[in-house]
Parts: structure tokens; C-alpha cells; sequence
């Protein structure tokens, strides 16, 4: 029901790993096909859900693993059943995984002002100009909708040569499905998006930096350790 409730928005988990099995192996088809199928008896029904998943999680069960000034209790054994709740077939279809560290009070105070709003607003709206004129003889409007299947993503998202060859070091390194290495490479697709000159064309191919910057966005759940 909440998926269903999410349609063109943003589902927001907290605790991840204490929401059900079930729960969580529930949201694999809605996240990749953009709709929920319920299946009752003899008669079927089809939901539209494509929404925006943002979901948080300590790093192990006490909460400190990776803490710069408070030490992990927890073994490395119920650290790995820990993170184990959200299953791999799940994380494939994250986007962005990001590690996050506690901020020492001294250097948050230090610490400069942020962009404005508005400047960011820019930024992703020019953004999302350029994706929509790369994908305007197609039925995607986002770099997000891109699929895999075919040709589709090496004609709508081309790498060069070089980030290509990065991108398969990055997956054999970390171990990355098929299925992940899509997702980075469509959020390398964004990262150059916002990151382009105003001189650049729409269908600049990828460079290495921008599949790097992608995968700085796309840790494993144990990078804090």
C-alpha cells in the first residue's frame, strides 16, 4: 500500500534492515518496473509505483562501526547478519549508497556555509534539460529511465573507451551484477549532467572521472568499517 501511495514521489524507509524479509524482497519488482502486480485468486490487479526510494541504516547493531570516537561492541559475525537483512538482489537496484560518519562538533561549526537552494535548483534544472533533450526521440524523459536491455544504454549513455575500461575494474573489483553496473553508469550519466560546460553537447560520451564519481556515490555497506 505504501508503495502504491508513493506513485511520482518518495518512499522514505528508516531502520531498514528491521522492516521484514518479505517487506523489503516486496519492493525489487516495483523499484524496477514501476508498478505493483497483487495477485488474488483468479483475478489480478496492477498498481502504477514509480517513486523515489531513500532508505537509512546504522552500519552494524550497536550503531558505531566506522565511528571515529566510539568503539564497535558487536562481532564481525553479527555485523555480517546484520547487513545480510538487506539482501544483495536489493542493493542492485540502489542507486546511490552512501557511508556516513558522525561530524566532529568543532568542524561542523568551522565549517563553511552550503550552496544556496537556488543555485542548486539551477544546476538541476539545467541538468534535466540536457537529459531531456538527449531522450527526446524516445520514451524516457531521465537518465533514470534508460533501460538496459539492447543497445539502448550504449546509445543513450556512450562511455569512452578509457571509462569503460574503468567500469569494468570497478565491477570486478567490488563484484558488481550486470544490474549494478547499469545503475552506476546512469548515475555517471547524471553526474556528467551537472557537471557539463555549457559548450558541451547532449551526447558527450562518459569520461573516467564521471564513472568514478559514480562509484565514490555507490560504496558497500561495510565501507565505514
Amino acid at each position: 500500500g505504501e508503495v502504491s501511495l508513493a506513485h511520482h514521489g518518495l518512499l522514505f524507509l528508516d531502520e531498514l534492515p528491521e522492516f521484514s524479509r518479505a517487506a523489503l524482497e516486496g519492493l525489487r519488482e516495483p523499484i524496477e518496473e514501476g508498478q505493483v502486480r497483487l495477485v488474488r485468486a483468479r483475478h489480478a490487479l496492477e498498481f502504477p509505483a514509480r517513486f523515489q526510494l531513500m532508505a537509512a541504516m546504522n552500519p552494524c547493531p550497536c550503531g558505531y562501526l566506522g565511528h571515529p570516537g566510539r568503539n564497535c561492541i558487536d562481532t564481525a559475525a553479527s555485523v555480517a547478519r546484520y547487513q545480510a537483512k538487506v539482501s544483495g538482489p536489493l542493493l542492485d537496484r540502489m542507486d546511490l549508497i552512501v557511508p556516513v560518519v558522525p561530524v566532529p562538533p568543532e568542524q561542523l561549526a568551522d565549517s563553511a556555509p552550503g550552496e544556496n537552494s537556488a543555485v542548486v535548483r539551477t544546476r538541476v534544472t539545467t541538468a534535466r534539460a540536457r537529459q531531456r533533450a538527449r531522450l527526446a526521440d524516445t520514451p524516457y524523459v531521465c537518465n533514470a529511465q534508460v533501460p538496459a536491455h539492447g543497445d539502448t544504454l550504449d546509445r543513450l549513455c556512450p562511455l569512452t573507451d578509457d571509462a569503460r575500461a574503468i567500469l569494468l575494474k570497478v565491477a570486478t573489483h567490488r563484484g558488481l551484477s550486470p544490474r549494478a553496473q547499469h545503475r552506476l553508469r546512469r548515475v555517471a550519466a547524471t553526474l556528467a549532467d551537472l557537471r557539463a560546460p555549457a559548450e558541451a553537447t547532449v551526447h558527450t560520451p562518459l569520461q573516467p572521472r564521471h564513472i568514478l564519481a559514480a562509484a565514490q556515490l555507490r560504496r558497500p555497506l561495510d565501507a565505514a568499517a
